[in-house]
């Protein structure tokens, strides 16, 4: 199978060394827990129409791990994205990489006469609120489930093109979509956001302005509530912002 370089450059920087303790699914999210104690998680996302790569990922090494985000079994490439983001997005790394902490995925954008769209219903998500985007002169949502006056996913490929700026949800790394949504923005400011977004700077080179992420603060509190009930993982993270220079 060809390997889009979103995900080959996610792979190419994992260890052989550290190993994967324990995977948590849940309604929302799923998580991975290193053995060094880093946590990651990826947006819970259905399909196991397929079958898995690997029969689990607990016990394996991080960068054999990693690969099950190649997946068609979506339930595992969570878990393979999961691990990807336990390895790559802690407070510590964030920092040595320059990023800074913020509380909107939009944070000094200028949205004034701009298209904005949006891959995935994030208006009230990642600090980007209503007031906010009305500064855009228009905005399109577009949405896998949606909500009225969404557009349907598939009017990504007419749309996309005309956006000056498009926010594409991190879960699209999950369902594969991530490479052709990139190509689809090819010309546009590039967002990448949310707690399924890889703080990896190599994805800059991919045309992205910006990587908003989450590193995970309480790995124990958060691996005991996310199979519990549907949530945000705010409350157990921190949100850190990586631009391109």
């Amino acid at each position: 199978m060809r390997i889009p370089a979103y995900y080959e450059l996610l792979l190419d920087g994992l260890d052989g060394q550290t190993q994967v303790e324990r995977i948590v699914r849940g309604v929302s999210w799923t998580a991975a827990l290193l053995s060094d104690g880093r946590c990651g998680v990826a947006m819970h996302t259905q399909g196991e129409s397929r079958p898995r790569m690997f029969t689990s990922l607990e016990g394996l090494p991080v960068r054999k791990a990693g690969r099950a985000a190649l997946s068609w079994n979506f339930e595992e490439a969570g878990e393979g994205m999961a691990v990807i983001n336990a390895f790559y997005n802690t407070p510590e790394r964030a920092k040595a990489l320059g990023c800074f902490s913020t509380e909107s995925a939009l944070e000094g954008v200028d949205l004034t006469g701009k298209t904005l769209g949006f891959v995935g219903h994030l208006v009230h998500h990642s600090g980007i609120t209503a007031e906010l985007v009305e500064k855009a002169e228009r905005v399109l949502i577009l949405e896998r489930e949606p909500k009225p006056g969404d557009y349907p996913d598939s009017a990504c490929e007419y749309l996309l093109p005309d956006c000056d700026i498009a926010v594409i949800t991190g879960s699209a790394a999950v369902n594969k979509t991530m490479p052709r949504l990139l190509e689809l923005c090819r010309g546009a400011q590039v967002i990448l956001t949310g707690p399924t977004v890889t703080l990896c700077p190599e994805l800059l080179e991919l045309g992205i302005c910006r990587l908003n992420g989450a590193a995970i603060l309480e790995p124990e509190a958060l691996l005991a509530e996310i199979p519990q009930r549907r949530m945000s993982v705010g409350p157990f993270c921190e949100y850190w912002t990586l631009d391109r220079e």
